[in-house]
């Protein structure tokens, strides 16, 4: 029985884990906090830092492989892992997601057209890129930054007093695409074998993604899926990767990437034939992958703090599937669960389910 090592115990790790041990394998998570959602489920946990590289050497030697459950793994620390331990996806797709002006290159390099952009590390910086792309634009940092932070639309020059703030560290200035729609294309890639996830569509509320709305399969969706595929190939990245793209009319923007389950891949675990966890961890263990298919219309929305309460208002039933990820602390917006419905559209979703939840932004 193989023993899977997960660097972070959240809720990505906790799902993880529960696809390991179907799959016969144990799992002992690394988080700080010995409470996290991921070690009510593993087999043990190492409570370390994840910079601390004592503890992480400890978490590889109680284990066969090595993986990590969100971005922010200090990849320095990572490559100190790589010559005496196993870490099937290595660490190129976790450096590069981890920068977003590296993250942009290398995606343009790779076939996959990105906003224009520029590298911000001075107010002059940011004057001469908003002369070059225009307005709006989107100030963004360069690392650490996710679900909305570190984030600044500016629609004129009085905005540019709220990127201050930031500019003692390296940014990015970004193109605002007035999309469509943001999708985001979920992948496993082993050796022999590359799997892609049904797409939706992903809706946000205070930067922070709210719900995804997975129906029919369109050739727009089926396009990305082939392009996205070519992208991780010529990367040669392995273990999965999530790409969110902006559609606009009949192009397709690169945002970033994430070298993990994502939050919009929740849906597949009831949605799907097979789900994100499960290939992941069929992946870690070696095993073949098995191509996902869409069983039902499907709708998930994510649960933060300033809904839980009403989340409880639910009944689990065949086609409301609530996943509660055993979170002590209650904040207004952290992820506190997700809850998926099955055998529902998004005009369903909106006349059956969606006055239980707070609207306001």
């Amino acid at each position: 029985m193989k023993t899977v090592g997960i660097i972070g115990g959240g809720q990505l790790g906790m799902m993880l884990a529960e696809e390991i041990h179907k799959e016969g394998g144990k799992a002992i998570c690394l988080d700080p906090n010995p409470k996290c959602p991921a070690s009510f489920v593993c087999d043990d946990i190492v409570v370390s830092e994840y910079s601390d590289l004592e503890g992480l050497k400890k978490l590889g030697n109680m284990t066969d492989i090595l993986t990590y459950e969100f971005e922010n793994v200090p990849s320095e620390a990572l490559k100190y892992l790589l010559d005496t331990y196993n870490i099937p996806q290595g660490i190129q797709p976790l450096f590069d997601s981890q920068n977003r002006i590296r993250e942009k290159t290398n995606a343009n390099n790779n076939g996959l057209k990105t906003p224009k952009f520029k590298a911000i590390n001075s107010l002059k910086d940011l004057k001469n890129g908003i002369k070059e792309i225009g307005y709006p634009c989107v100030y963004k940092t360069t690392t650490m930054g996710y679900d909305g932070h570190g984030q600044v639309l500016l629609k004129s020059e009085d905005d540019i007093v709220e990127v201050l703030e930031y500019l003692s560290g390296e940014g990015i200035l970004e193109e605002f695409i007035k999309f469509d729609y943001e999708t985001s294309v979920i992948m496993v890639r082993s050796k022999d074998q590359i799997i892609s996830f049904p797409m939706g569509i992903n809706k946000h509320k205070h930067g922070i993604l709210d719900l995804c709305f997975v129906e029919k399969q369109t050739p727009m969706f089926l396009k990305i899926q082939e392009e996205a595929k070519k992208f991780m190939e010529k990367c040669g990245y392995l273990g999965i990767l999530c790409v969110e793209i902006f559609v606009k009319g009949n192009d397709f923007y690169f945002n970033e990437m994430a070298p993990r389950p994502h939050n919009s891949g929740h849906y597949t675990i009831e949605g799907c034939t097979t789900n994100q966890y499960r290939e992941l961890a069929r992946f870690l263990l070696g095993k073949k992958l098995e191509e996902p298919k869409l069983i039902s219309p499907t709708v998930m929305k994510n649960i933060l703090g300033f809904d839980y309460e009403n989340m409880k208002k639910l009944k689990e039933d065949k086609d409301v599937h609530i996943h509660d990820y055993n979170k002590a602390d209650v904040r207004e917006k952290r992820k506190m669960a997700h809850v998926t419905f099955t055998n529902t559209t998004e005009a369903l979703y909106k006349e059956k389910y969606e006055n239980l939840f707070a609207r306001e932004e």
